[in-house]
C-alpha cells in the first residue's frame, strides 16, 4: 500500500503527543491517554483546522516535540555517514531534520478529519528500555486502516520515540534513502544545505 509522506506525517501525528504529566507510564499508556485529547482538540478548534499557523505549531511544539529522540532519529536516518559528520554538522543536521518534521507535521495537522485510533496493549517488563507500540488508525469513508508501529526507548524513565512506521514503511529508513543520496552527491555539507532549502519551502507553503 502506497503512501505519501504527508498522510505518513498526519497519520503518525494522531498518536504520537504524549502528555509530559504521565512521562512514568507504560508506552501504549502514554500514547493511549493522549487520543482522545489530541482528537478533541482537532475537532474542535476550528483554527487548527482553517490552518492558523501559530495554533498550529503550538499544538505541534507542546504535544509532540518534547517526546522525538530527534537526535536518535537523525542518527539512524544517517546511518553509517552519520560518522563522517564532525560534532558542529550533526547538531546542524539534528536541528534541521527536526524542522523539517516539525513544518511537515504542521502542514498536515488541518486535514484531520474523524479518524479513530485503536492501541494494541504493549507487554514489556520494568526493567525494559525499549517497545513497539503497535496501533491502528481507522479512516471513514470506506479507506483502508492504516497500521501504525511506533519504536520507542526509555531513558531517565522518559519514553520516547525514535522511528514510526507506518503500513511496514519506517519513517527513519524512507529517509536514509534519501539522505545517503544526497550526501554521495554533496557531502554532509550538501545534505544540510538541502534539508535547510527544504524547510525553507515547506514554510512558505
Amino acid at each position: 500500500m502506497k503512501i505519501s509522506i504527508g498522510n505518513f506525517i498526519l497519520l503518525s501525528l494522531l498518536a504520537i503527543a504524549l502528555p509530559v504529566a504521565a512521562q512514568n507510564s507504560s508506552p501504549d499508556a502514554l500514547i493511549r491517554s493522549t487520543v482522545d485529547e489530541v482528537v478533541t482538540i482537532l475537532k474542535q478548534d476550528d483554527g487548527i483546522r482553517e490552518g492558523n499557523q501559530d495554533k498550529v505549531l503550538n499544538l505541534v511544539r507542546e504535544k509532540i516535540l518534547p517526546h522525538f529522540n530527534f537526535t536518535r532519529m537523525t542518527q539512524l536516518a544517517m546511518g553509517k555517514n552519520w560518522s563522517q559528520a564532525d560534532q558542529e554538522q550533526k547538531k546542524s543536521l539534528v536541528k534541521e531534520f527536526r524542522t523539517l518534521l516539525v513544518r511537515t507535521y504542521s502542514n498536515s495537522l488541518t486535514t484531520y478529519r474523524d479518524e479513530v485510533i485503536k492501541v494494541t496493549p504493549t507487554n514489556i517488563g520494568p526493567q525494559d528500555t525499549k517497545a513497539t507500540v503497535k496501533t491502528l488508525v481507522i479512516q471513514g469513508g470506506g479507506k483502508q486502516s492504516v497500521p501504525i508501529d511506533y519504536a520507542m526507548e526509555k531513558n531517565e524513565n522518559t519514553w520516547k520515540v525514535y522511528d514510526v512506521t507506518v503500513s511496514g514503511v519506517s519513517l527513519v529508513t524512507n529517509y536514509r534513502g534519501t539522505f545517503n543520496s544526497q550526501i554521495k552527491n554533496g557531502g554532509v555539507n550538501g545534505l544540510i544545505a538541502a534539508l535547510a532549502e527544504k524547510n525553507m519551502s515547506v514554510r512558505g507553503k
